[in-house]
């Protein structure tokens, strides 16, 4: 769209000409997202929500280094809880473990961190239950 609106045509029915033409091209219907409803219409607005939105995706956080580490490890052992095989929920608390360790070595930003290592085998043990229960 890099032509110039004709002098003495309203900038509204020159903008619509431009959109009948582009959707008659096929330029839409192309895009990702196309035909889907669009996520977050049922939400209040918030005028920070593309901030928010590049943040999640992105995979940045505003919480204290700290507290980031709490939420991870809580996320691990849920995720190991889930786990599909024994190495699954063992490769998943050993990652965690590591940077639980290096934390304690050198104590991030923020509140205390107050965790400590994983006992893998224990976790084991409740997962191993977990699944005979299921």
């Amino acid at each position: 769209m890099t032509e110039r609106k004709p002098a003495g045509v309203s900038f509204e029915s020159w903008v619509d000409k431009q959109i009948r033409e582009a959707e008659q091209r096929g330029d839409f219907s192309g895009l990702s997202g196309f035909g889907k409803p669009i996520t977050g219409l049922e939400r209040p607005y918030d005028e920070t929500w593309w901030i928010k939105a590049k943040m999640q995706r992105e995979g940045l956080s505003v919480l204290p280094p700290s507290l980031t580490l709490r939420k991870e490890a809580e996320d691990a052992r849920e995720a190991a809880i889930r786990a599909r095989s024994e190495a699954e929920v063992r490769r998943i608390l050993t990652e965690v473990n590591e940077k639980i360790r290096k934390a304690l070595l050198m104590p991030p930003e923020g509140p205390p961190l107050n965790l400590a290592p994983f006992d893998v085998d224990a976790v084991v043990e409740e997962w191993h239950a977990h699944r005979r229960a299921d």
